[in-house]
């Protein structure tokens, strides 16, 4: 799967302010941008290595949509506030 386009990368910027209001503190909209780009890069490089440790059945009977959702779910859990 490629990167995101420009103006998705855009929109999860947008998203990620609405929900994180007066969160950026000293932090410019640009620079956090420029966290986006690098995160969707990784996320592109290091696709193959996820998919691989992801043990067997589920490599092959989950989707690419089902582990990325996956993923979320279990990144998400770990970073929960209470």
């Amino acid at each position: 799967m490629a990167v995101l386009s420009d103006a998705d990368r855009a929109k999860v910027r947008d998203d990620w302010m609405a929900e994180n209001t007066n969160s950026l503190g000293a932090m410019t909209k640009a620079e956090l941008r420029a966290a986006i780009n690098a995160i969707d890069d990784w996320v592109d490089t290091n696709a193959a290595a996820f998919n691989l440790t992801i043990p067997l059945p589920a490599r092959t009977a989950l989707s690419t949509k089902q582990k990325a959702w996956l993923f979320y779910f279990v990144v998400r859990r770990r970073f929960e506030v209470s």
